[in-house]
């Protein structure tokens, strides 16, 4: 337990003291989103430094909200959520909710980030609606973006799980998908709509015509844009 409490015995009071240390509970989400390793969950924090996230792992650790365990034949290790920590899930997606409800999208817009768009939207491809036979590829382009950080790849091979590539994978390309950041970010969490953005030529898709007909059922927009 943090030393730096509330000193009350009032329930929200004790809660806030496992939840509040920042990132805590974006941690928590990125791991019951499936993350388990380190590197992994980094990727769904890009914002954090890995000596902050370790030293916050360490802390939710000694707090009952993950476990770390290690193979000890390939050394590997793995974080897990804890039973209570689990508990927090519904509280946490009602917040989501909540903050999608009521935050005016400019503001939920201003901080845009197309990695971790990326790696968020790589986790909701439905790769049954993708051609079930053969590897496709769909490359992502964010033209105003510098140019380190402008591509991004999902490939799909059958049976696999989806990947994201920040390097070239040198596939052929099936669909060119082409950019604004702000559009895309704003057509997958729900604040506007992926046609729309299209047809306002803010989206640009040049390709496996079959594909790119069919995006609304392989691109799973955010669970939150149902909302």
């Amino acid at each position: 337990m943090q030393d730096d409490g509330y000193n009350q015995f009032c329930p929200i009071a004790k809660a806030c003291e496992l939840i509040e240390p920042r990132w805590t509970l974006l941690l928590l989400s990125e791991m019951w989103s499936g993350s388990t390793h380190f590197n992994e969950i980094r990727r769904g924090v890009p914002g954090m430094s890995p000596t902050l996230m370790s030293k916050r792992l360490k802390q939710m650790e000694v707090n009952g909200l993950v476990t770390r365990s290690i193979n000890e034949s390939t050394g590997e290790i793995t974080y897990l959520t804890t039973r209570i920590a689990d508990e927090l899930g519904p509280i946490v997606r009602e917040l989501g909710l909540w903050a999608h409800r009521n935050i005016d999208a400019d503001v939920t817009l201003e901080n845009l980030d197309a990695r971790l768009l990326m790696w968020n939207m790589r986790r909701k491809i439905d790769a049954e609606a993708l051609p079930k036979r053969r590897r496709s590829v769909i490359e992502f382009s964010y033209p105003e973006l510098p140019r380190e950080e402008r591509h991004y790849w999902l490939v799909n091979k059958p049976g696999q799980p989806v990947d994201l590539c920040l390097i070239d994978p040198g596939y052929d390309v099936d669909l060119y998908i082409t950019a604004e950041l702000k559009a895309m970010t704003a057509a997958w969490m729900g604040l506007s709509g992926l046609k729309a953005e299209i047809e306002r030529g803010r989206i640009s898709l040049v390709g496996d015509a079959d594909l790119a007909s069919r995006i609304d059922n392989w691109m799973v927009r955010s669970s939150f844009a149902a909302c």
